[in-house]
């Protein structure tokens, strides 16, 4: 599943990884809320998410999604870098991933799926 209110930063992700992963299914949302009510309809393993989104921050849809579904991994992608925010998914146990979104990045997103 992604996350994220910028549909080009949603079009990237899902073009990269469905390059390394042709058969996964991909599923979207532009905020934090839709993501949340979309997750627990579909169970997704896997989420990127944006943190600054209309609406609900993505660490607290990230909060909200875990406690929900404590198997999914979630991976921040965001251009906020702040200090506070990389403790908080830190502590949730959520790999952070600065923008811009890059291919190296995304392979590091997908490094943490897969272990």
């Amino acid at each position: 599943m992604i996350v994220d209110d910028s549909k080009v930063s949603r079009m990237i992700i899902r073009a990269r990884i469905l390059d390394v992963h042709p058969n996964w299914e991909i599923i979207e949302a532009s905020n934090g809320t839709d993501g949340i009510a979309l997750a627990l309809e579909q169970r997704p393993d896997f989420c990127t998410m944006d943190i600054n989104m209309p609406g609900i921050l993505g660490t607290d849809a990230a909060e909200i999604l875990l406690k929900e579904m404590p198997h999914c991994r979630v991976v921040i992608f965001s251009a906020n870098i702040q200090e506070s925010f990389r403790e908080r998914t830190n502590a949730m146990g959520i790999i952070f991933v600065a923008k811009p979104i890059t291919e190296k990045s995304i392979a590091e997103a997908l490094h943490y799926f897969l272990g």
